[in-house]
């Protein structure tokens, strides 16, 4: 199983709207992927000072699968349309689990 994980801060004038349009764009990936196991999100529950805006974590049965996930259209589309525009920083690490 490959876990995905990312942390994305967002921009200070980045606002409400579009922060929650991160969540319901992000909510129409799963169907339409392959051998992807699980998937959550959602923005920082603010308990301590210095951490990123929102997480992703994303589970696939294999590499195959991610990297499909990575190169989608509809994900490139999440990413370029909706998370860039507000994003000042994106971290993101794949690992075996």
């Amino acid at each position: 199983m490959i876990r995905h994980v990312v942390v994305m801060t967002w921009k200070p004038e980045a606002t409400e709207e579009q922060k929650q349009e991160v969540s319901a764009a992000l909510a129409t990936l799963p169907p339409l992927l392959n051998g992807l196991l699980n998937y959550s999100f959602g923005h920082d529950a603010g308990m301590a000072d210095g951490n990123a805006s929102f997480a992703v974590v994303a589970d696939f049965e294999d590499a195959e699968s991610y990297l499909a996930y990575r190169t989608h259209p509809a994900h490139i589309d999440v990413l370029n349309r909706v998370i860039a525009p507000i994003s000042v920083q994106r971290r993101a690490v794949q690992y075996e689990c």
